[in-house]
């Protein structure tokens, strides 16, 4: 358990907050925690698939909450306990983000070293999406596994996925450093990286500096607007590139600040 136990504090992000206590009274297990993560949350991108109108979502469903103000959330929309599943309509809309947090959280309040990952999944179409999960210790084991608690019935069915989602084999999951480093060693193509019209290298330089402020305890930065960046601006400069092979290879090492324009370079 090496470097584990350092996994074990709550962040900024992933402290429960006054909802310590519900979290302490869900059932135990990788799988039943994810269930009851999937039955208070539901994705933005997927609103359509579960019967909801897109244009009419919560303005926060595009931004990472702290987990205490997110279950505050799902208890104002509907005040029953965790673990009673609700309609998709009053369920907290989030992102990957969100469902990888609140894992993330829930897994801490048990004595279980746990961390978000920022990556790309190969598991939700043909390319490798831009995606976050959950990435626990297995004591019994002594490795790291991957768990992705958005994977419910229905993403299950409709992306035909049959592995375990308790413990996603790293060949359909890549973290943005690993990811980085085959497409610069020519055994990946940084076109396939991306999240919908958006891919290639500057998303993955977007993706390496986000795993590389989760490994040190910040989930989310105030730089964190892709988004709203220039399409003329989604380029990365030559000086830039060693930099990014250093972070992409050691991810947790101290940690980097990076100013709010740093991605309009």
């Amino acid at each position: 358990m090496e470097g584990a136990d350092r996994w074990l504090a709550h962040s900024h992000m992933s402290d429960p907050g006054h909802h310590a206590a519900a979290i302490a009274t869900l059932p135990a297990g990788i799988g039943p925690l994810s269930q009851v993560i999937q039955g208070v949350l539901v994705h933005a991108d997927w609103a359509r698939e579960y019967g909801l109108d897109e244009t009419t979502l919560d303005p926060t469903a595009r931004r990472t909450l702290p987990i205490a103000e997110r279950l505050d959330d799902v208890l104002k929309r509907d005040p029953r306990p965790l673990d009673v599943q609700r309609p998709a309509d009053k369920r907290s809309t989030g992102t990957c983000r969100d469902f990888a947090l609140a894992l993330c959280s829930f897994l801490r309040c048990r004595g279980v070293p746990a961390r978000v990952r920022c990556g790309f999944a190969a598991y939700f179409g043909d390319e490798w999406e831009d995606h976050w999960v959950c990435e626990y210790w297995d004591s019994e084991a002594g490795t790291w596994r991957l768990s992705d608690a958005q994977i419910d019935p229905m993403l299950r069915q409709r992306n035909r996925i049959e592995f375990d989602s308790a413990d996603v084999p790293r060949r359909f999951f890549m973290t943005a450093g690993e990811a980085w480093l085959r497409c610069r060693r020519a055994e990946a193509d940084s076109g396939a990286f991306g999240h919908g019209s958006v891919a290639g290298w500057w998303f993955l330089k977007i993706n390496v500096l986000r795993d590389h402020y989760v490994l040190n305890g910040r989930e989310t930065s105030n730089w964190d607007r892709w988004r709203e960046a220039p399409q003329h601006k989604r380029s990365i400069p030559d000086d830039e590139m060693e930099l990014l092979d250093d972070l992409a290879a050691r991810p947790e090492q101290a940690l980097m600040e990076i100013a709010p324009d740093w991605l309009e370079r």
